[in-house]
């Protein structure tokens, strides 16, 4: 006899039986009863867990703003850190009456260059005093209010009309203040039309009349 062992062999009894044990469940038949849906409400688990987490982080966030906020009253005060004190701003106008105010630009002549520059543009005005009677030109530019023009209107100023101009006149002044200092000028005075400029030669020949008597 032979030593090796005898293989069996499959007879039809033992195929029946082989084919017969239940085989394992495939991923269809998982699916099929619930065995993905696990997977899925593990997630929807920890995504509403990550939401409540978003809540509490609002609620908390919300309350620390409702305790930062500090309460309304309507007794609440401030007292101002430096009182200012109302000044009264002098113009040195206060002892003159305005006789005549008129809008016009104002040019000066500079001999060291040998050209006209602008003064400024603004309301120039006929201050007469109220105790000695004498009268003064005075310009201020717009916005700014600087003097540009200060002096009296001296019989000895001559108005000569501009070349090339029926709006404008030049004359010199001995001493215009507007600087500070008296200084000797030489000025021309341009108006919006011709009307304007001869009304004002007619007003400034009538204050030399006037300033002579004084």
């Amino acid at each position: 006899m032979s030593t090796e062992e005898q293989k069996p062999v499959a007879t039809p009894e033992t195929k029946e039986e082989t084919s017969s044990l239940p085989k394992p469940p495939t991923a269809n038949i998982f699916s099929m009863f619930g065995g993905k849906k696990e997977e899925k409400k593990e997630e929807k688990k920890e995504e509403d867990k990550e939401e409540d987490k978003k809540e509490d982080k609002k609620e908390e966030s919300k309350k620390d703003d409702d305790e930062e906020e500090a309460p309304e009253s309507d007794d609440i005060r401030f007292e101002p850190v430096v009182r200012l004190e109302k000044v009264e701003v002098k113009t040195n106008e206060e002892n003159e009456d305005t006789v005549f105010k008129i809008r016009a630009k104002l040019f000066k002549f500079f001999s060291e260059s040998k050209e006209w520059k602008e003064r400024g543009t603004g309301d120039v005005k006929f201050l007469k005093h109220k105790e000695t009677g004498k009268i003064r030109l005075l310009m201020r530019r717009d916005k700014t209010l600087k003097v540009c023009a200060n002096h009296y209107i001296s019989p000895e100023y001559k108005l000569t009309p501009n070349v090339g101009s029926d709006r404008s006149w030049v004359y010199s002044v001995a001493a215009d203040v507007s600087e500070g200092e008296p200084e000797a000028q030489t000025l021309a005075i341009r108006f919006g039309n011709k009307e304007n400029a001869d009304k004002f030669k007619e007003e400034f020949e009538s204050a030399q009349a006037s300033n002579k008597e004084k």
